[in-house]
């Protein structure tokens, strides 16, 4: 990749780069520049009636190339955005089974934004279209089952409305409920019906009020009653209350998955789970105290405190498998050797909900960057010259933010697909790492997806906060998946603790000499720099961890904490990009191949910006390179301007979602036509 330099550079510029004097071209295009900000006229203090911010999609001049954009809807060709798509979506010929029945859904008219709902009839509509997908699935045992396809659900359930309600319910529904059951023993033989025909809808009780990350420490109980031989399901403290579930009678009759802790003869043995009954057509059963909890925004879903008062299950309430079985005689017999171990198989199915939180981050983060990047192309602002409107996009400052998150978004697709995949194709053997694996990128793609559904509301200015537009809903609802099966911070604390001495870092070889800037157009030179970056990081945690405070556990990982999450941080963005180049090797179409090399190129010149200092002072980097470097990334991404909207198209979004979306259809639809009110 050639570096590129100003046509001025030379003639203009001191050494320290103060500009001195400059040719006639270069101050005309200064006293442009800085009538953007006072004005067409280039006089201080002149009003502009025709300021920025017009909506205008007509322009008296074109978007020149000298801006990086043009106007042109696509320069990719249709071929090449197939070839991308095809890519995104059906590499393993997946996209029929995963995708396309999802996609085909949510292009329902049902599933388009309604104003004027109150909190309560928008969770209500949640399960009206959690029936509505329910009903599109011939056996929603299979899907329970099917890692790829739930996954493949929460990417395009995640864009319906801002996200938040439908994919929130289904994926408590089908992953942690209906796929609890078909986990245990029993799952196939026990009659199923009543939740595969959404006569009762499934939900999940774990965590407690006082109990949230150390939920292996819960204190609901469910007691063995010799007599009956059934179970005494009870909350013993107020802290010990459900926090969160849906469990109030909104959506219908629900039957939960309650996460307690078996007692025999007084004996504590460890939590495991117990299918429980909440309430029927009439309301809550006797024994179940259900209160509402407040509205949360980016998650329309009746979230509630949930306790029980001695209530009394069967026998085959109790869900066993080879981690524990209880016999007549209240003998627990298990094949694992202590509570976590068995508690841990218990909720297993947490480790599926990873997959399908990073699942709905990339698909809202893709439909984000569809609708900012349409904005973009046909919002028309003020241009350097008098009368003269352009695309916003066409300003670096717009573009290059948006690109940046475009890479983002395809290296987090990649990764999902390459984890999905891991996962399932598994042994037993590499279970523990292939989980680990899951954990790690769940953090680190809904980390992205925060900055991505952030960055994309905030480029479509004050327009991007009307929840008809589609993202003011993302950044909230993404906030959920940041927390959701498992806070980001503790699984990657926990992933750090294991790689810090268990796996060892990818050392690329003995550290050669860092050659010339020219080997930053180089993909796989950037990625060795990244590998680098981890073992770097891997060597100050072993370092850190060995040296800390002795018999004082906390003090000594507080030492190494810091060190051990930056390993991480780059072991997550390594596997990224090494999905990345993945991507970039099957691509067939020469064009998308090239797009996509590109894109690939300015993921990691981004990574690689951030950890400069460090390689640098570790003689990974030269001093040319890093100098070089921002040059190279103004360049990427001037190279691939023109492409925004094939790159977006490419995510292959029905067309009937996009049409209802105001700002991404150059003011076909109006905004207050969505306002839910009659005009005054």
């Amino acid at each position: 990749m050639a570096l590129l330099t100003s046509r001025n550079e030379q003639r203009c510029s001191t050494p320290n780069g103060a500009i001195t004097t400059p040719d006639q071209s270069l101050t005309d295009d200064l006293r442009a520049i800085e009538s953007l900000t006072f004005g067409h006229s280039g006089r201080r203090g002149t009003k502009d009636s025709d300021a920025i911010g017009d909506t205008s999609t007509t322009s008296t001049t074109a978007a020149t190339s000298a801006t990086g954009t043009t106007n042109s809807a696509n320069t990719a060709s249709t071929a090449s955005i197939r070839e991308l798509t095809r890519l995104l979506f059906d590499r393993e010929g997946e996209q029929d089974r995963v995708h396309r029945p999802w996609q085909r859904l949510i292009a329902d008219e049902a599933f388009r934004h309604r104003p004027g709902l109150s909190p309560t009839e928008q969770a209500a509509r949640s399960y009206e279209w959690l029936r509505m997908l329910n009903a599109s699935v011939s056996r929603p045992e299979s899907l329970a089952q099917d890692a790829g396809r739930l996954a493949g659900l929460h990417e395009w359930a995640a864009i319906v409305d801002g996200g938040g309600g439908l994919c929130t319910v289904a994926s408590i529904h089908y992953n942690l409920f209906l796929g609890s059951l078909l986990d245990h023993e029993g799952g196939t033989r026990r009659d199923l019906s009543a939740f595969t025909s959404m006569r009762r809808v499934g939900t999940f009780l774990c965590t407690e009020l006082d109990h949230g990350n150390d939920s292996f420490a819960l204190e609901t109980t469910a007691e063995l009653d010799p007599a009956t031989g059934g179970f005494i399901l009870h909350t013993p403290s107020p802290g010990a209350q459900k926090f969160m579930p849906n469990t109030s009678t909104t959506g219908g009759p629900k039957t939960a998955v309650v996460a307690a802790r078996l007692l025999v003869e007084g004996r504590d043995q460890g939590v495991f789970l117990f299918l429980t009954p909440l309430s029927d057509e009439a309301g809550h059963l006797p024994g179940v105290r259900v209160r509402r909890l407040p509205f949360r925004p980016g998650a329309p879903v009746d979230h509630c405190l949930t306790a029980f008062d001695r209530v009394r299950l069967p026998r085959e309430a109790l869900l066993e498998a080879e981690h524990g079985r209880l016999g007549g005689d209240g003998t627990l017999n298990s094949t694992l050797g202590n509570r976590r171990k068995r508690f841990l198989r218990s909720i297993r199915r947490v480790t599926e909900g990873k997959l399908c939180m990073s699942g709905a981050a990339v698909g809202a983060s893709r439909a984000a960057l569809a609708i900012a990047v349409r904005y973009g192309r046909h919002r028309h602002v003020s241009g350097p010259r008098a009368g003269e409107r352009i695309p916003v996009d066409a300003y670096r400052t717009h573009h290059s933010r948006i690109l940046q998150a475009l890479s983002t978004a395809y290296a987090m697709t990649f990764l999902h697909r390459s984890v999905v995949s891991r996962w399932e194709g598994r042994t037993e053997a590499e279970q523990e790492d292939v989980g680990r694996l899951v954990a790690v990128a769940k953090g680190w793609i809904t980390w992205q997806a925060r900055g991505i559904t952030v960055e994309c509301r905030e480029r479509c200015g004050a327009q991007g906060l009307f929840a008809v537009n589609g993202l003011s809903g993302f950044p909230e609802y993404i906030e959920g998946t940041v927390t959701a099966e498992g806070d980001n911070l503790l699984i990657w604390s926990k992933a750090a603790a294991e790689l810090v001495f268990h796996q060892e870092a990818e050392q690329a070889g003995p550290v050669a000499p860092p050659t010339g800037a020219e080997e930053l157009g180089n993909p796989r030179y950037l990625r060795h720099l990244l590998a680098r970056s981890e073992a770097l990081w891997q060597t100050r945690a072993r370092a850190a961890l060995r040296q800390g405070p002795a018999k004082d556990p906390v003090a000594r990982w507080n030492t190494t904490s810091s060190a051990a999450l930056e390993m991480v941080s780059d072991h997550a963005s390594l596997s990224a990009a090494d999905a990345f180049l993945d991507a970039v090797r099957s691509a067939d179409q020469p064009q998308a191949r090239d797009l996509l090399e590109r894109l690939c190129l300015l993921f990691l010149l981004h990574q690689v910006e951030r950890r400069t200092g460090d390689l640098l002072a570790h003689g990974c980097m030269s001093n040319e390179q890093v100098r070089a470097l921002p040059a190279v990334l103004d360049s990427v991404t001037g190279s691939l301007a023109p492409h925004m909207t094939s790159l977006v198209d490419a995510f292959d979004l029905p067309a009937e979602y996009l049409d209802a979306v105001p700002i991404a259809n150059s003011g076909s639809v109006q905004l207050a036509d969505h306002a839910g009110i009659a005009a005054e």
